[in-house]
C-alpha cells in the first residue's frame, strides 16, 4: 500500500459536506443579523443540519483507520498514539479558539463544546478503538443511543456539557458532545477497516478512476479545515457589507 495515500473518493464526499455546511451557516446568518427571518429550529433544518455533522464525523472516523494503517510497521504503538493525540490536541485547540471568539462576539451562546472540541477528543480517544472493528461498532451504536438519551436529563452543573449533560436553560450556536457524536466517529472506524481493510480500497475497480467534475469537490475536502475556520467570518462580513451597512 503507498503510505500517506489520500482517497479522492473520502476527500470528494467531505467536499459535499463543506458545500452542505457553508449552505446552512448562510443561512443562519441570514437569520441570525435579521436580514430574512428563517426558522432554523424547525424540523427541515434541523434535518439539514444534523446530516452534515454525521457525514463529517463518519469521515473523521474512516480517515483515522486510514492514517493508521499507512503508518510505517515499526512504529511504536507509544509513537503512534503520540501522533494522534497531537493532531487531537491541534484540532481542539482550533475549537478553543473558537469559543474565544464566539465569548467575544456574539457572545450570547458562544461555542462551549463544538464540533471541532468532539473531533479533536474523539480523534485522542478513537485511537484505541482503531484496530477494533466490531467492538467500534457496538460501542458506537451504545453511545449513540445513550446520547440520543441525554437531552431528557438534564442538570444544573456545567462540568459535564462536553459529555452531553445540558444544563437547564443551556443556549450555544454549535453543540457536539461526546455522547451521541463520538459514536459516529466509532461508526465511521467500522466502516473504515470494512471498506479499506489494511488501508486499502475494496472496491479498487470501482473507484480506480475520478470523474473530472468531482475535482472541485476533492479540493474543498482536502482543505476543510481551513475553509470551516475562515468561511463564517467571510460569510458574516459579505452579509454585514451588503445588507446591513449598505
Amino acid at each position: 500500500m503507498e503510505k500517506n495515500k489520500r482517497y479522492w473518493e473520502i476527500d470528494a464526499v467531505r467536499g459535499i459536506a463543506v458545500i452542505l455546511m457553508i449552505l446552512y451557516h448562510i443561512c443562519f446568518d441570514l437569520d441570525f443579523l435579521g436580514i430574512i427571518t428563517i426558522p432554523m429550529n424547525s424540523l427541515f433544518f434541523l434535518l439539514f443540519l444534523y446530516p452534515i455533522g454525521t457525514l463529517f464525523l463518519l469521515l473523521v472516523g474512516i480517515s483515522l483507520t486510514l492514517r493508521y494503517a499507512q503508518m510505517p510497521e515499526y512504529v511504536s504503538f507509544q509513537k503512534r498514539f503520540f501522533l494522534f493525540f497531537k493532531q487531537g490536541m491541534v484540532i481542539f485547540s482550533f475549537g478553543l479558539l473558537i469559543t474565544v471568539v464566539t465569548f467575544l462576539y456574539p457572545r450570547q451562546g458562544f461555542i462551549m463544546f463544538g464540533v471541532l472540541h468532539c473531533i479533536g477528543i474523539s480523534i485522542i480517544i478513537g485511537y484505541f478503538f482503531i484496530s477494533k472493528r466490531f467492538l467500534s461498532l457496538i460501542f458506537g451504536v451504545l453511545c449513540i443511543v445513550f446520547g440520543l438519551m441525554l437531552p431528557y436529563i438534564q442538570i444544573e452543573s456545567y462540568w459535564f456539557l462536553w459529555l452531553g449533560f445540558r444544563p437547564i436553560g443551556f443556549y450555544t450556536l454549535d453543540y457536539f458532545p461526546l455522547l451521541p457524536w463520538f459514536g459516529v466517529v466509532l461508526i465511521g472506524i467500522f466502516l473504515g477497516n470494512i471498506f479499506y481493510p489494511n488501508g486499502d480500497r475494496r472496491f479498487k475497480s470501482f473507484l480506480s478512476y475520478k470523474p473530472i467534475f468531482l475535482n472541485a469537490f476533492v479540493f474543498l475536502g482536502r482543505h476543510s479545515l481551513s475553509i470551516y475556520l475562515l468561511h463564517q467570518p467571510i460569510i458574516i462580513g459579505i452579509l454585514t457589507v451588503f445588507f446591513v451597512l449598505l
